[in-house]
Parts: C-alpha cells; sequence; structure tokens
C-alpha cells in the first residue's frame, strides 16, 4: 500500500525523523530511507533494544502514525494510473489483495478515505501476522485469500524489504520506483520490470497479454 498504491512514503519518513529526534535519535533522512522499514513496534526495538516497553512502543507508533495522517491527508489520492487499472482487473475478473506492513488505522485511514475496499478479496496489515517484513507471511495471508498461493501471484511493491519478502514468498515482483530509484534492486533476481506509475507501458503490455 504504502508507496505503492499511494506516494507517502517521504511523509513517512520526515514523521519518522521528527519522533526519533524527540527520542534522542538523530537520523540523516537517507538513513532512515536506508533503514526504518516494517511493522513499527519492530523498528522502534531494533533501534533502541529494550528501552521502551511494549505498551510504549504501541504509543510511540501512535503517535507517529497521527502524525503522519494528519500531515498526508489534504494529499491523499492513488498513484497515477491506479484508479484505472484496478477497475479493469476488476472488470476482468481478477483477484487482487493488500498486504502491508502499515498499521491497522493506516489502512483505514487508505482505504476508506479512497474507498478501496471493494476491490480487494483481502486487506492484511501489521496486526494480521506474527512476523513482519521480509517474512513471507503476510503475502502467504494475502495469496490465501484469493485461493492462491504467493508464487502465483505479481507483487507490486516500492521497497527493499517488500521486495526480499516477494523473493522469500517465492513471488515475481513489479517495483514502482516512488521511493527508491532502479540501481538499488539490482541484486534482486525476481524483478520483472519498474514502473514510475501505473500508465506505464510495460505494465500496460503485461496486462493486454496476460489479463485479457
Amino acid at each position: 500500500m504504502d508507496g505503492t498504491m499511494i506516494d507517502n512514503m517521504m511523509v513517512h519518513h520526515h514523521a519518522w525523523k521528527r519522533k526519533l529526534s524527540s527520542l534522542g535519535l538523530e537520523m540523516s533522512l537517507e538513513e532512515i530511507m536506508e533503514k526504518v522499514h516494517g511493522i513499527n513496534e519492530e523498528i522502534i526495538a531494533r533501534l533502541f533494544g529494550d528501552r521502551f516497553t511494549p505498551e510504549e512502543r504501541k504509543k510511540i507508533s501512535a503517535e507517529k502514525e497521527a502524525e503522519y495522517r494528519k500531515i498526508f491527508l489534504p494529499q491523499l489520492k492513488l498513484i497515477e494510473g491506479l484508479a484505472e487499472c484496478l477497475d479493469k482487473l476488476v472488470a476482468r475478473e481478477i483477484p487482487m489483495a493488500v498486504g502491508t506492513a502499515a498499521p491497522p488505522g493506516n489502512v483505514e485511514f487508505v482505504v476508506d478515505n479512497l474507498q478501496l475496499a471493494p476491490y480487494f478479496k483481502g486487506i492484511f496489515h501489521s496486526r494480521s501476522v506474527k512476523k513482519g517484513k521480509p517474512d513471507p507471511e503476510i503475502f502467504e495471508m494475502a495469496a490465501g485469500s484469493m485461493g492462491l498461493q504467493a508464487k502465483d501471484c505479481l507483487v507490486f511493491e516500492d521497497s527493499l524489504t517488500g521486495v526480499e519478502t516477494a523473493l522469500n514468498a517465492g513471488a515475481k515482483v513489479v517495483v514502482v520506483t516512488t521511493t527508491h530509484q532502479e540501481e538499488e534492486f539490482e541484486h534482486f533476481s525476481n524483478i520483472l520490470f519498474y514502473i514510475k506509475n501505473y500508465n506505464d507501458p510495460q505494465l500496460q503490455q503485461l496486462l493486454s497479454n496476460h489479463f485479457s
């Protein structure tokens, strides 16, 4: 969802930078883009060790996400071409699901405001799984909601961790370059191609050849 359906990752990165700074941890935006991915509580545990209790981690997470939603609401929209792409796939009866590391509140924020629920067989978030990305559980769960195995699905991702998750699930990926540059993904073997948005000719050709 984040960075793949909506172009929001830089908002997240700035919100994280401010929140971590308030906790005494100064990180550059580049460091945050590289290291701060996954489920919030797991991120906080990685960065701070045992400094915070599980309840404190939840509180920090909630505060950061509330700030993110407040900042992003006026800009909230689907990435260019995605609305039309979703309509085409629904018309062709191609099942779709969402598997995101975002917390439930952020998922509801996007799905409800953009009225996306009817498009998807399942929508899974950080509370849906026991292990966050790069563990493949989230993609396996999303695939299962469509009656499929993850290896038989095409995954759209924007992050290195997301592509690694798809690789661990045995799935091919189309990378949306909202967050990272193509050269950052060079070591992955499961990428079909890269798109800036959903009007990309390669994607349109794929949809015409395989989903018509």
